[in-house]
């Protein structure tokens, strides 16, 4: 059974990275949902746009499999560029990623989820509600694909957002890193992802390759903190078989 993981957020989820500069990972277990199939990956894994790069679930999808002898699977979702509230529930976004989500839960299964997203919620009014908008629809997210059992990982926006000289506003990143933090304290299963120290493109917007790479090893990392994946995976077994046998 492939064990799968749903990215969902903007930009920096989607991947900016440069391809040429692409760190090899070995593809042979990491696949991507195309047309509700599996494909071996390929990049970019997260096409949302024609300048689309390189993926932290890259390096995150090979340190899985490499540690648990499995495929991995990723479910790719995100959308530069949007706003949290372009992910709550009945929004095009958030229906998008439900849907890919329960294609792959008939060939798959879901071990977690991958966030990153905030950028655009800077602003000084968004970024001090961002908390419970962000956990509520997480509870939702939950709740429709019945992800109770599995780590949320949040990833930290990055420091090289107060030099970028075109959005102002992102000068407020700090309040959404905070609000990331406090949400992860208080849900079950959740863990924050620190970007310290990571590097950006020239634009100061958009983790750089190396970082990218890097940024995936943090959220794996910080999954093996939150759960342990063959518990997930023995779990839903259980449950499967139990409700065969109740059929009975």
């Amino acid at each position: 059974m492939i064990h799968s993981f749903l990215l969902i957020g903007q930009s920096n989820m989607a991947g900016r990275g440069d391809i040429n500069e692409a760190i090899p990972v070995n593809i042979k277990r990491i696949k991507t949902l195309r047309n509700g199939r599996w494909q071996t990956m390929f990049r970019p894994i997260n096409p949302d746009r024609s300048f689309s790069g390189v993926n932290l679930a890259e390096s995150f999808a090979e340190a899985y499999a490499n540690k648990y002898d499995v495929d991995v699977g990723l479910i790719c979702c995100a959308d530069g560029g949007t706003r949290l509230e372009q992910w709550i529930e009945g929004g095009v976004l958030y229906d998008h990623a439900v849907y890919q989500a329960k294609l792959a839960q008939r060939t798959s299964t879901i071990a977690g989820v991958l966030w990153h997203q905030g950028e655009s919620d800077c602003g000084e009014a968004l970024s001090q509600t961002y908390k419970p908008r962000l956990k509520e629809m997480f509870e939702v997210l939950k709740r429709d694909l019945n992800l109770y059992d599995v780590p949320f990982l949040v990833g930290g926006l990055g420091d090289f957002l107060k030099d970028n000289e075109n959005f102002t506003y992102l000068k407020n990143y700090t309040a959404i890193n905070e609000q990331l933090k406090e949400a992860a304290k208080e849900m079950p299963m959740t863990c924050f992802v620190p970007a310290d120290g990571l590097t950006s493109k020239p634009d100061n917007l958009h983790f750089n390759t190396k970082s990218l790479y890097e940024f995936g090893l943090r959220y794996f990392e910080a999954f093996e903190k939150t759960r342990d994946p063959n518990k997930i995976f023995a779990e839903k077994t259980d449950n499967a078989v139990r409700s065969e046998m109740e059929k009975l």
